[in-house]
């Protein structure tokens, strides 16, 4: 049994991996699009990707199916960043968005046997596009079916979105998504099948494309497996089969290369649209958050936000005015002095008190298993005892003048364990019921997080 097939179908729902991530794990049953009612562009395949991996991991965050008129969203600059393209590429961008409603294709599965899983499914149920203080936004939504195979595959194909970025044509990336299929597949072959077959799955266009064989792998299959060699993680090689002098069936030999494919000279890969997401949440432009990012690395941007996020959702602390600076000034503390220590990290945070001082030092991870203690116990609640902490952190964050459009939408929409507004309803919640010291830790005194 391969990886991707003995994955449980929950890992995405539980949001295995706690940090943000270009890879896409993509079900078994959508690795082959084909086109039916029109053509689709490199551009707009590659950002139809990206909006599969952000859709992908919100519902990491999301303990049950959202409801049908869920809109997923982020910045439209993010996502054509994080495709590969660039701010020229935003008028056609705006424009396959809108076509993907009507845009109508039969997703298949590369398995033998198995044809056509959904014929004729529109790519998009909804897209809307939004400026948001200067900045264009798309919010979007699934058909049920897509959904709900995007939130549990059963197995699927990891897509690195930066490799697939390097690619720079369409039957490159449909051919890199299918061979990804079989990354770590024991036989180390694709399927064997017609060569029609082939033309379709490697066409943007409706209806595939009917010239002869031997035309369509000269044009296209040669350069595409070429690119896939020199650019990916794969190295995949042409294997057909003949019936007396005419090829009527083929297949690919895929095998992970042994060593890994050095990026080519570019920027840096492009941060993800989920933590630009969670810093537009606060007040931060993705703009100005991609400049922390090249100054001071993905990693320290996205501990020193949580670290914040955590704080503007602590009601016994100064409101924060400005979220960037503040988020600046954290980064550039960090690079010019001494790492603090566990202690000093949780006082930044939240109030911790250790009594007597001399005695046990606060263990690292307290703070961090209260909160986790508190959020499962917030879940518990039924929808009308766990609205009301939802009212309560609303209002606490429109008298901070923290209440924006997006944590509203949100609200509204039953996404209410996410960001900012998870720590304000989870602080709140634990402030009322086990009183202003829930989080705070007194040695001598024992951890009663577990019979919490």
């Amino acid at each position: 049994m391969t990886s991707f097939e003995s994955a449980g179908p929950n890992a995405i729902a539980r949001g295995q991996g706690a940090k943000d991530s270009l890879e896409l794990r993509k079900p078994h049953e959508m690795v082959v699009m084909v086109p039916r009612s029109a053509r689709v562009t490199l551009t707009a395949r590659r950002i139809y990707t990206v909006l599969l991996q952000v859709s992908q991991a919100r519902f990491g965050s999301m303990e049950v199916m959202p409801r049908a008129d869920f809109l997923f969203e982020a910045p439209l600059a993010t996502i054509l960043r994080t495709t590969g393209s660039d701010a020229s590429d935003r008028t056609a961008a705006k424009r396959y968005l809108q076509e993907m409603r009507s845009l109508e294709v039969d997703w298949e599965s590369t398995a033998p046997g198995d044809g056509v899983k959904w014929r004729g499914f529109s790519m998009l149920s909804e897209v809307a596009l939004e400026v948001r203080r200067g900045e264009t936004w798309v919010s979007w939504s699934f058909p049920p079916s897509i959904m709900a195979a995007l939130r549990e595959p059963s197995r699927w194909a990891r897509i690195d979105l930066e490799v697939l970025s390097r690619l720079g044509t369409y039957a490159a990336v449909a051919l890199y998504e299918i061979c990804a299929r079989y990354r770590d597949n024991p036989g180390g072959v694709t399927s064997r099948k017609p060569v029609g077959w082939w033309t379709d799955a490697l066409s943007n266009m409706p209806g595939g494309d009917r010239r002869e064989w031997r035309k369509f792998k000269s044009e296209r299959i040669k350069e595409a497996v070429e690119e896939i060699n020199r650019e990916t993680d794969l190295q995949i090689e042409l294997i057909e089969h003949r019936q007396g002098r005419t090829v009527d069936e083929v297949q690919f030999a895929v095998r992970r290369r042994s060593k890994a494919v050095p990026a080519p000279d570019r920027p840096p890969t492009p941060i993800d649209a989920n933590l630009a997401l969670r810093a537009e949440t606060l007040g931060i432009r993705e703009i100005k958050l991609d400049g922390l990012v090249k100054e001071f690395g993905e990693e320290q941007v996205r501990d020193k936000l949580e670290a914040l996020e955590r704080r503007a959702a602590n009601s016994s602390l100064r409101s924060v005015d400005n979220a960037y600076s503040y988020l600046r000034s954290s980064l550039r503390n960090e690079h010019a002095a001494p790492v603090p220590t566990v202690a000093a990290v949780l006082d930044a945070v939240t109030p911790v008190r250790v009594s007597p001082p001399s005695a046990a030092a606060v263990p690292a991870d307290f703070l961090g298993e209260r909160i986790r203690v508190m959020k499962a116990e917030v879940e518990m609640l039924s929808a009308a005892q766990r609205q009301v902490w939802v009212d309560r952190a609303l209002q606490e964050l429109s008298a901070k003048g923290m209440l924006t459009a997006v944590i509203s939408r949100r609200a509204s929409q039953g996404d209410v364990l996410h960001g900012v507004l998870g720590s304000v309803i989870v602080h709140a919640y634990a402030a009322a019921t086990y009183g202003p010291d829930w989080n705070v830790f007194t040695a001598g005194v024992p951890d009663t997080s577990e019979a919490v």
